[in-house]
């Protein structure tokens, strides 16, 4: 053999051997990978790449490693490696790339995988919070410096996080090991699994040396963010799906997590049961409660999640038993995580996520809870939110005082709890009330039926005034309403106003006229009644809102005269032909009686035609030409009546 040959089989056979310790490498990481072994998985996969070897599905692994570990920072370097290899992904990569970005302080980057990852993703609601709310850096600059924060003074290396109070102390969970019952690792941090621990709440805020609770609640796999009852004597908690020496998995042989409630028995926590909603194929996880103590809110990826976790709600019956959870809904809820909720004493939801525009990672959010339509969720800004992950948010409302967790960089370990102390409120809140009376003798009107309404003429809540004329409604900052009232013998009435963006009392009067003029056989509501003429849009049969706003005046009066039997009558302008408006015309009468029906009145009290444009109320006929307005005239309805008996 020649040594041309002699050194070419060398380096070959080199080669051969360099390949396949590669392979077994990465066979190797992929089923550490596979198996949630992230910090093993982290380790094999670098140690190839420092090599030089480049491979899109391995990049995918190590940043999702990292990712999933909530290092960000680590994450948005091998996915930078991932793009520069192949800048085409799956969707899902454009978001984590931009969380990770986040996490590098690179917002214009991170704003540019967001508007790539919208138009990947079609539908997703990350995606649309995005492209509505371009402006969210300076949303979040407005609500910061609301908040003074420092070292809680209990951090370990190790991941320390979640807070309660309890007796005078923060309970919290750790992965400290400091002896006890928790010496296992979990392969996805490389830490031993979290225990729940106690530590004595000092007047001067201070907290004295953690101590971990009885081994009746810990166990040897994961314990975690604890909420108890105010009479002290129930504990809901998190733990592994582990109950009575016994491990319970998925499909997948992987161990959840689930709910747990345990009762104190003279002075030890005892009692631990499962609850019912539980389920070996999902986690269950992070509890808080009502004000009411009568819901239990919590998070979790069962069947029926919008994404990765969500936010649910249970009502606990009076039996101690419970309803069927309730997912919160997707104004809440996104495609990302919604996790470790907290209901504060003055009945505001905070919680946190990382599928809306934030700073990085998980930011904490806070919405009111009073009406639950969560029109209004606001970040709470920084520095409770940073470029890192930020959860498990607890206050006190009566000290402003409390507590949350952050992975941001400059802490002791892992995770780290941090104390705060609140400045000035965020949520702006407003209530609107009015007196209703007389228009003529000022006397009090009470049982007036008063109805609020959105901008758009959207019905959002009715009540009645009292015994002393008044009502009220619990209302939006900022927002624009309408209010009407109305009371048998009286005319409608009804006004507009916009809610000043400062919490206080919004104040709305309303002065009722009594019905003068008498309706009788012939009569046209929309004229007795000064019920303004109902229009529809160019070759449009619907009702429009503000239609239907009006139309609601007609139902008043039916409603108040249950022998009135009417006859819809509806009209178009002169544009398009004669057939083609009879026929407009009747489908638009139709539709009026429909929605009529549909509130209530009995069909047989109804008729209805279309006219066309035989009946126009001005000049605007064939070839005359007229303005929008004018022949916006024509497009009406009229309500005649044809009996009153």
């Amino acid at each position: 053999m020649t040594l041309k040959n002699i050194i070419y089989s060398s380096v070959f056979s080199l080669l051969a051997s360099v390949t396949y310790a590669q392979n077994a490498g990465i066979t190797r990481a992929d089923k550490q990978y596979e198996s949630y072994a992230y910090y093993d998985a982290i380790a094999t996969y670098e140690k190839i790449a420092e090599r030089g070897y480049k491979d899109e599905k391995m990049f995918q692994k190590l940043g999702n490693a990292y990712y999933f570990n909530a290092q960000l920072e680590k994450a948005a370097k091998w996915y930078e490696a991932l793009f520069d290899l192949n800048n085409e992904q799956e969707a899902e990569y454009y978001y984590r790339y931009s969380q990770s970005l986040k996490s590098i302080e690179d917002y214009k980057k991170a704003d540019k995988m967001l508007e790539l990852f919208n138009k990947k993703s079609g539908n997703d609601q990350r995606g649309k919070l995005f492209n509505n709310n371009r402006d969210y850096l300076a949303v979040i600059k407005a609500n910061s410096g609301r908040f003074t924060i420092e070292d809680a003074g209990i951090n370990s290396n190790y991941s320390d996080y979640g807070a309660a109070i309890y007796d005078g102390k923060l309970i919290f969970a750790s992965a400290r090991d400091t002896g006890g019952v928790s010496k296992k690792i979990f392969r996805w941090t490389n830490q031993t699994f979290t225990n729940l621990y106690s530590s004595d709440l000092n007047d001067d805020g201070t907290l004295s040396s953690p101590e971990r609770l009885a081994n009746t609640v810990n166990s040897k796999f994961h314990e975690s963010t604890p909420i108890f009852t105010k009479d002290g004597k129930t504990m809901y908690f998190t733990r592994n799906n582990y109950l009575d020496g016994k491990l319970g998995k998925d499909e997948q042989r992987v161990v959840l997590l689930k709910l747990y409630k345990s009762t104190l028995i003279d002075g030890k926590w005892s009692n631990i049961v499962a609850l019912p909603f539980n389920s070996d194929n999902y986690s269950v996880a992070h509890p808080t409660l009502s004000i009411d103590e009568k819901t239990l809110y919590f998070a979790s990826d069962m069947p029926g999640t919008f994404g990765q976790s969500d936010l649910y709600k249970v009502a606990i019956n009076a039996d101690g038993s419970y309803a069927t959870p309730e997912n919160l809904g997707g104004k809440i809820n996104t495609e990302g995580r919604e996790t470790f909720p907290f209901v504060s004493s003055d009945n505001q939801l905070y919680f946190a996520t990382d599928g809306r525009p934030g700073l990085g990672g998980l930011d904490v959010y806070v919405t009111s809870l009073k009406n639950q339509n969560f029109d209004d969720i606001q970040n709470v800004g920084s520095p409770i939110n940073s470029e890192s992950d930020d959860f498990s948010f607890f206050i006190n409302n009566e000290t402003r005082k409390g507590f949350f967790t952050s992975n941001r960089s400059g802490g002791v370990g892992y995770d780290d709890i941090y104390k705060f102390i609140e400045d000035r409120p965020l949520l702006c809140e407003q209530s609107l009330k009015g007196l209703i009376t007389d228009v003529e003798t000022n006397e009090i009107l009470d049982q007036a039926k008063v109805t609020l309404f959105d901008e758009k003429f959207g019905l959002i809540e009715e009540t009645f005034s009292n015994i002393d004329g008044m009502y009220s409604f619990n209302v939006l900052c900022n927002k624009k309403y309408y209010v009407r009232a109305d009371k048998k013998e009286y005319q409608v009435a009804e006004s507009t106003i916009m809610i000043p963006n400062e919490s206080g009392a919004s104040n709305l009067p309303l002065a009722l006229s009594k019905r003068v003029k008498q309706v009788g056989v012939g009569s046209d509501l929309a004229k007795t009644l000064e019920i303004p003429i109902i229009y529809f849009d160019l070759d449009k049969s619907f009702i429009r809102k503000d239609a239907a706003f009006e139309l609601e005046k007609v139902l008043i009066v039916m409603q108040e005269n249950p022998t009135m039997k009417i006859d819809i009558r509806s009209h178009t302008d002169s544009r398009q032909t004669v057939s083609y408006n009879e026929a407009l015309s009747d489908r638009r009468a139709k539709a009026t009686k429909a929605w009529l029906i549909k509130k209530g009145i009995s069909s047989n009290r109804l008729t209805a035609k279309g006219y066309g444009e035989s009946q126009l109320v001005n000049k605007c006929a064939d070839g005359v030409q007229c303005s929008e307005v004018e022949h916006q005239a024509n497009r009406r309805s009229e309500f005649i009546i044809v009996s009153m008996e």
